[in-house]
This record gives C-alpha cells, structure tokens and sequence, in this order.
C-alpha cells in the first residue's frame, strides 16, 4: 500500500522532467537548424562547430525557463479543460 502512494507520487514528477527535456530538445534542435538553413555558418563550418555555437549557458536558460513556462501552461490546460 505504501509503496503504491510512492510511485503514485513520482510519476507526476518524472512526467514533468520527461516534458521539460523534451521542450528543451525541440528549442535546441530549432537552434540547430538555423544555424545550417538561417544564417548558413553551419554549412561551411560544420556540424560541431554549429553545437558549440549553440550550447551556451545563456541558451540553456533560456530553454529551461520556456520549458518550465511551457509545462506549467500544458498543466494548466490539462486541469482546465
């Protein structure tokens, strides 16, 4: 029985980090292919040079605040509707 009330609680939990990593995914692999389709560095400089443009410290905040912004939105409309 108590054991059931554990898991009942992570699940929420781990569906949230599922959520938030997947909204970081999508935000980072829509940097990435602008990196090769907008400004066009990526085609002459390669591939690893467009990941090391785009993984920054300022990028991950950014994506991880929009996640949480994202998730907490999602949630909402869930409860709501």
């Amino acid at each position: 029985m108590k054991n059931q009330q554990k898991k009942k609680k992570l699940i929420p939990f781990w569906r949230a980090v599922l959520e938030v990593g997947f909204i970081i995914f999508l935000f980072y692999s829509n940097l990435l292919m602008g990196e090769f389709t907008h400004s066009g560095l990526g085609n002459t400089k390669g591939f690893l040079w467009a990941v090391q443009n785009i993984i920054t410290a300022a990028n991950f905040i950014i994506a991880f605040v929009l996640a949480l912004i994202g998730y907490f939105a999602f949630e909402f409309l869930r409860k709501r509707l």
